[in-house]
């Protein structure tokens, strides 16, 4: 019954859901026209912070990228494809490669969600080798796996807390910091670990479709036996000219590229000594990318790794700027301290964590950033929660305002489920060669997400920290 309501969700989806960028242009248009209704902003007032927001967000829209052909590039070094072929010798069946990657890319995300990419192209590797899979559900697997970073060491909101003289200290919204004891490493936080972990791929172990018919990778792929791609050093020998040149020389030259890569890793090492295991998207990036200098050892290969592996991110390149603009809206319109002041007339010290969660969630399908949402409606929800505790001790204030920040982060993450904009990190892999869109995948994420918002909207109200 669980399994056909399932499809029930999948074919509504196929039907009435459109593409990930239209998504975006009608939150625009919806966005803009809610500034106008609820605040006191003019056409040009929207309009303007539409436009500033365009370009807010270009550096971390950038970061997106490097991440995705960076992890890609690794993922095509011969040590990895060895890995690769050594894992899949273990898994059989399409139960046991839905299992391996719903666990594997829970883990993994819990690094960075950025290294979701290199499970995506592991599913897809086992799905050319194993027979009888639903692509398009094996898809939806890998991205949900995605959502329990925001409880792993790259959480933006909890490290933003935790990292000096931020955004909300300057302001002096916090007087302190708030350490990640209060939040990654509350016992709250490890149960959404374990939900994601052991509770995701229970349930969808449970939604498995019943009918694969035309479901297949093989069956998806716009042309049928398509020419294998040769190995990145195979097509990096064609290269090389018939006689002896400096220049084929200078370009597979294993000791230019490792000399670098030996620097890389000692910077990287030193990083770490000094900040402990202290994650963000800068020193993820470099280290994807000396990592990636060190598998493929000669500048002609590396080069053709990254080259493969940024053919298929215009998605993020032109809707990117489309959320920020959402954002610029936002901010400009005060339309997020709208927001804010609508939750402090319902706040109690019973609902406020609740509150927080449903407001993640909602602000993230105009602004699919963690970050750049808690700049918007973080300030307004610490003021209601330190409101609602005067007269507490300052170790329970932080803990509510832990509770309720990590709410933020929680809401966001699980809406991603319902937002496609996400799905942009593992399409140009898995929907590589396909027609597949957002609607084929999103119908599958029904279910999960109603129960996971029940499941977390309890543990955020009764779960002590």
């Amino acid at each position: 019954m669980i399994s056909a309501l399932g499809k029930i969700f999948t074919d509504l989806f196929i039907k009435y859901m459109p593409s990930a960028y239209v998504f975006a242009l009608v939150l625009t248009l919806f966005t803009g026209c809610l500034a106008l209704i609820w605040t006191d902003s003019s056409l040009i007032n929207v309009l303007g912070g539409w436009y500033d927001g365009f370009w807010s967000l270009l550096a971390f829209g950038m970061q997106i990228i490097l991440v995705i052909v960076t992890a890609h590039s690794i993922a095509q070094s011969a040590p990895v494809e060895k890995g690769i072929n050594w894992i899949a010798r273990f898994i059989k069946t399409p139960g046991q490669v839905y299992l391996f990657v719903l666990i594997s890319g829970a883990l993994i995300a819990l690094i960075s969600f950025g290294m979701i990419v290199i499970v995506a192209i592991l599913a897809r590797e086992l799905a050319v080798r194993v027979k009888g899979l639903n692509y398009p559900f094996l898809i939806a697997c890998v991205y949900f796996s995605l959502g329990s970073w925001v409880s792993g060491a790259s959480s933006s909101i909890a490290l933003l807390l935790n990292t000096e003289n931020n955004f909300l200290m300057e302001a002096g919204i916090l007087s302190e910091l708030i350490p990640t004891s209060y939040t990654l490493g509350s016992s709250l936080n490890i149960l959404m670990i374990l939900l994601f972990v052991v509770g995701g791929p229970l349930l969808f172990y449970v939604l498995i479709p019943k009918n694969n018919n035309q479901k297949q990778l093989s069956d998806l792929l716009v042309l049928d036996n398509l020419p294998k791609e040769p190995s990145v050093k195979m097509e990096a020998q064609s290269f090389k000219l018939p006689f002896r040149a400096v220049s084929d020389i200078l370009n597979n030259s294993a000791l230019l590229q490792m000399t670098i890569a030996a620097f890389g890793f000692i910077y990287i090492g030193h990083h770490f000594y000094l900040n402990g295991f202290d994650l963000n998207f800068n020193i993820i990036i470099f280290t994807f990318l000396i990592l990636g200098l060190f598998l493929h050892k000669t500048p002609l290969r590396y080069s053709i790794s990254m080259k493969r592996s940024s053919r298929n991110i215009s998605g993020i390149l032109f809707q990117y700027p489309f959320y920020a603009g959402i954002m610029g809206i936002m901010l400009s319109t005060g339309l997020g301290e709208k927001i804010g002041e609508l939750q402090v007339s319902i706040a109690t010290l019973t609902n406020y964590p609740f509150l927080a969660y449903v407001s993640g969630g909602l602000v993230n399908f105009a602004i699919p950033s963690a970050g750049g949402e808690f700049a918007v409606i973080g300030p307004g929800i610490i003021n209601v929660v330190k409101e609602l505790g005067a007269g507490l001790s300052e170790s329970e204030v932080t803990a509510m305002i832990a509770r309720a920040s990590m709410g933020i982060a929680y809401g966001e993450s699980l809406s991603n489920a319902l937002q496609p904009f996400y799905l942009l990190i593992i399409f140009p892999v898995m929907a590589s060669g396909t027609k597949l869109q957002a609607r084929d995948i999103m119908g599958y994420f029904v279910i999960p997400f109603i129960l996971f918002f029940i499941i977390q909207s309890a543990l955020l109200i009764w779960m002590p920290l």
